[in-house]
């Protein structure tokens, strides 16, 4: 049985506090700005497709013939493949962030459980302490 976490602290809070929060850096931003950035990266690349496939038709009417169709099918083809390639790479960058980021927060769930735990402990030793010593 794995070992389970609590759940992070979602509580509502007014906008001066989630301001402090930005400031201080306790919350991060980052998450939100990936999928932003995943989504523009991905615009970018659907605009080198439509501009592979634009070069593409641009080869095969420029000169009638066979020989252009035979010289823009394999630069459609060899583009298709490469904005492909681009999509599964720009995909794992930014899983690749997201994770880090993800890690960041888990760890500072961690630190904070254990900072709740030492404090206990600490507690509980000092009642044994004082229940120790004789009264007067």
């Amino acid at each position: 049985m794995g070992l389970r976490m609590p759940p992070a602290n979602k509580t509502k809070r007014g906008s001066s506090s989630l301001l402090w929060d930005l400031l201080t850096f306790d919350r991060l931003v980052t998450g939100p700005v990936i999928h932003f950035i995943y989504w523009a990266g991905l615009g970018v690349v659907a605009l080198f497709g439509f501009s592979v496939v634009g070069a593409a038709v641009g080869l095969a009417l420029k000169e009638p013939g066979v020989g252009s169709l035979l010289l823009a099918f394999p630069v459609l083809i060899a583009g298709l493949l490469v904005a492909g390639a681009l999509v599964l790479l720009w995909r794992a960058f930014c899983e690749f962030y997201v994770a880090i980021f993800r890690i960041s927060e888990d760890l500072r769930a961690l630190r904070q459980t254990s900072d709740a735990d030492h404090a206990a402990h600490r507690a509980r030793q000092q009642a044994a302490k004082q229940a120790a010593q004789p009264q007067p």
